[in-house]
């Protein structure tokens, strides 16, 4: 069976709002590059609504329903670029063992906090 460790954290979620795992060792398959560019595509969206959020926070006046919009969309961008940073994340090799110099392998994100 193969660990949770050799899965890819998928991008998107199934219907019910679980988790989405791919199992393959090409990094060039076709759910691999979909997965990569959809990435892409939410990475670029969240930029995009960054600067939107700070156009309108450097507005004098502000209706609270736009505050309030913003803010709802800035927390689901913010959600699926962790979402993309655990995925990610999990991927880098990790280090045979830790640098006894640096006393610890530094500080890590759980990735149960982004499924």
């Amino acid at each position: 069976m193969t660990s949770p460790n050799e899965l890819r954290l998928l991008p998107w979620s199934d219907p019910e709002g679980r988790a989405c795992y791919l199992s393959t060792d090409d990094a060039n398959g076709y759910l691999s590059r979909l997965a990569d560019n959809t990435e892409a595509i939410q990475l670029g969206m969240a930029a995009e609504l960054l600067e939107q959020a700070s156009d309108l926070l450097a507005a004098e006046k502000v209706a609270s329903g736009d505050l309030r919009a913003v803010a709802r969309d800035l927390a689901g961008a913010l959600r699926t670029t962790l979402r993309v940073a655990a995925s990610r994340g999990q991927r880098l090799p990790q280090p045979d063992s830790a640098d006894p110099e640096r006393g610890d392998e530094g500080p890590r994100l759980p990735a149960s906090a982004f499924v």
